[in-house]
């Protein structure tokens, strides 16, 4: 499915944020573990998220979805099974590296697989600890396929984590918890915490703490779980698409709200704010653990910055919409430390940079970044314009961004993959005045 762009739009409205995909499959996978009564409003109904409640409900977790969206999860009078079928988590890599450390931890004999891009994806950064911790797992170099057999985990672990990653992390909190094994895990930076969170939302004996600079999180091994209704905040970095086309555009001014403000994913916001960006955080509350609030965007002009070090852990999903907004912005924003962008959905630097490159937006790829020489001006287009997008939800979509800014419309290529984390893009971003026909 290809989409293309329309000139002349006007952002304004307001619209709410869609469910954050990252808590929406963490909160099946805890939920499913505890096999309480349970009801998820907010879930985000994208690929991904029911790639993962696909796979929990082959493993017998009975999750079902009612007429108003909501997502249950009943108590069961059955444990988890194993299955014969691969577990297919399609193309979600938060759903592959959690069930990995859920599945092991409760001992199943499993095998998982997914789609080309996820297949393509490296694995060893999870397989590594949780073996090291127990898991009897088999892998094809460190990618899909991927199988695990029963086996015992150690009762005490202690992990430092030489990259930060919120995915390594929570794996390995989930293979402790559904295990019964006590895990410290000592972080670089804090990553994003949702499933720390989570686990203290449901009564978990967990504690974070901080020496020298290093975050410390410490499960205790005997934990007595207690579901309650759940309501799956926005995500930020959803947000961040809107966010960006409101500044970028001849915005009157936008509201998006219920979006997600955990501590350790509004970078996003902090560099927009650097940049010179107008965005206004109103009505700040707390939903299930997670703060919320509600922003106000208008259009800005934006300078460039430098976005490098501890902020670059908390974008990483970002950036690829950050530098949209950097080609807008007036001179020269750098971007380093950001190497692990090379083994997302696709290299998003070279598929940025590619971009780019069809757009003539001037910059320069590194092996761990990029700079990126920018301008206020629209760019002046000639001729039909083809991007693409590499098979990429975030790609894709920071170019149809890009459209606004551009004196013609532009096609951006195989867009199906946005279903996987923004499955209402289309229709929204319809709504607050940008037109993409198919």
């Amino acid at each position: 499915m290809n989409l293309t762009t329309s000139i002349n739009n006007q952002i304004f409205g307001t619209v709410q944020c869609p469910g954050d995909k990252s808590i929406s499959q963490r909160v099946l996978m805890i939920g499913a573990l505890m096999n309480q009564e349970m009801i998820v409003d907010g879930f985000l109904h994208g690929e991904d998220p029911l790639s993962t409640m696909n796979a929990l409900n082959q493993i017998g977790a009975g999750i079902t979805v009612d007429e108003n969206g909501l997502v249950h999860l009943s108590k069961r009078n059955h444990v988890f099974q194993n299955c014969d079928e691969p577990l297919n988590l399609g193309n979600s890599g938060t759903g592959l590296r959690l069930m990995l450390g859920l599945t092991s931890g409760i001992g199943l004999n499993l095998s998982f697989c997914g789609d080309e891009s996820l297949s393509s994806r490296p694995m060893s950064r999870i397989i590594n600890p949780l073996t090291e911790m127990g898991a009897n797992i088999k892998s094809s170099s460190g990618k899909l396929p991927i199988s695990i057999s029963t086996t015992s985990l150690q009762k005490q672990y202690r992990y430092e984590l030489p990259v930060a990653s919120a995915q390594v992390k929570s794996s390995i909190l989930l293979a402790g918890l559904a295990s019964g094994s006590g895990v410290e895990i000592i972080e670089p930076i804090q990553t994003r915490d949702h499933t720390e969170r989570m686990l203290k939302n449901f009564g978990a004996n967990i504690e974070i703490s901080s020496v020298e600079s290093k975050n410390i999180i410490q499960l205790q091994p005997s934990n007595k779980l207690v579901a309650k209704n759940y309501t799956v905040v926005g995500d930020i970095s959803s947000a961040a698409f809107l966010i960006v086309a409101a500044l970028i555009s001849n915005s009157s001014g936008l509201e998006i709200t219920k979006v997600g403000m955990n501590p350790s994913r509004t970078g996003v916001l902090e560099a927009l704010k650097k940049m010179g960006a107008n965005i206004e955080v109103k009505n700040q509350r707390l939903e299930s653990g997670e703060f919320c609030a509600d922003l106000t965007v208008k259009q800005s002009k934006l300078k460039g910055v430098e976005l490098t070090g501890e902020i670059i852990p908390n974008i990483i999903d970002e950036i690829p919409i950050l530098s949209i907004a950097a080609a807008f912005a007036e001179g020269e924003t750098l971007i380093r430390d950001a190497a692990e962008l090379r083994v997302k959905e696709s290299d998003r630097l070279q598929a940025v940079s590619d971009g780019f490159r069809m757009l003539g937006i001037a910059h320069k790829n590194f092996d761990d970044g990029m700079s990126i020489l920018g301008s206020s001006e629209s760019l002046c287009i000639e001729e039909p314009i083809f991007i693409e997008s590499h098979d990429d939800h975030r790609i894709a979509m920071s170019f149809l961004i890009a459209g606004l800014k551009c004196s013609k419309p532009i096609t951006v290529k195989d867009c199906k993959n946005i279903f996987t984390s923004f499955p209402n893009f289309i229709e929204l971003i319809s709504s607050v005045g940008y037109k993409l026909e198919k």
